[in-house]
């Protein structure tokens, strides 16, 4: 496993509401959980390399995405199956009261 991945049982309620506590990292779980696997690159849209390396890592830290290196850039996933087996349910209500709006 990559580093600063934590394992399944080590996921923290209170560090993924802390994650996603913010706009930016909301549409990405929402980007991700719609289009799969993406590159930093893909997701950056207009936001600055130094901020979104921030948004990366308290991410991947609480576990909600993992983080690959491919070549010179970084693949991004969200961690669909460790979420669900450590917090059933979780994941599916918070993309359906994003789709609510």
């Amino acid at each position: 496993m990559l580093e600063n991945h934590p394992q399944p049982h080590d996921i923290q309620l209170e560090q993924v509401l802390f994650a996603l506590g913010n706009p930016v990292r909301l549409a990405v779980l929402q980007s991700l959980a719609q289009h799969g696997e993406q590159s930093c690159n893909a997701l950056r849209g207009d936001i600055a390399k130094s901020t979104m390396t921030h948004h990366w890592r308290v991410l991947r830290d609480s576990g909600i995405i993992w983080q690959r290196p491919v070549g010179r850039e970084n693949l991004i996933s969200l961690r669909r199956d460790c979420l669900e087996q450590r917090f059933p349910g979780l994941l599916a209500a918070l993309l359906a009261a994003l789709a609510r709006g």
